[in-house]
């Protein structure tokens, strides 16, 4: 938005004043279905944060909250590279002086893999209140069973 003022001082140009959109309402949320089995972890995450965002929908407004229900299934089956697992640290912090916990990408996968895929996903989202009111939609299971078969979820390829 910018003013121009002509050569008399007296009289202004017509302000041009670009509209922005903005949906009304709120989007009805869907429920998708990931399976991660054999997937690279870095796209993995990045088409989970895709549709959190709702970057999908015709409508996606940028600050909105338009996204999806995400519910990832088989977390412990990821395909990743040998050298990675020894070779990536998981940092953790209790808050108490020398309260740093340090867990390789092997040993998190044993205990915790839901972790590992919420942490790269977590990387791909905005860092501010959007972002935390997003990655509280993930749902994230070790295994091939879970608790949303009510919701019906949608798998996605």
């Amino acid at each position: 938005m910018s003013l121009r003022i002509s050569e008399r001082p007296c009289l202004v140009e017509k302000m041009i004043v670009d509209k922005t959109y903005v949906i009304k309402g709120k989007p009805q949320g869907e429920w998708i279905l990931i399976d991660a089995k054999d997937q690279n972890l870095g796209r993995l995450a990045a088409k989970i944060a895709y549709h959190l965002m709702g970057k999908g929908n015709p409508a996606y407004t940028p600050g909105v909250d338009m996204g999806q229900n995400v519910v990832v299934v088989n977390a412990r089956h990821l395909a990743l590279a040998e050298k990675r697992l020894d070779s990536k640290p998981y940092h953790r912090h209790s808050g108490y002086p020398s309260g740093l916990k340090t867990v390789m990408l092997r040993r998190q996968m044993e205990i915790r893999p839901d972790r590992v895929i919420r942490s790269a996903v977590w990387g791909m989202l905005p860092h501010n209140k959007i972002g935390r009111k997003l990655i509280k939609r993930l749902r994230i299971f070790a295994d091939a069973e879970h608790v949303h078969q009510a919701q019906n979820p949608k798998p996605i390829a």
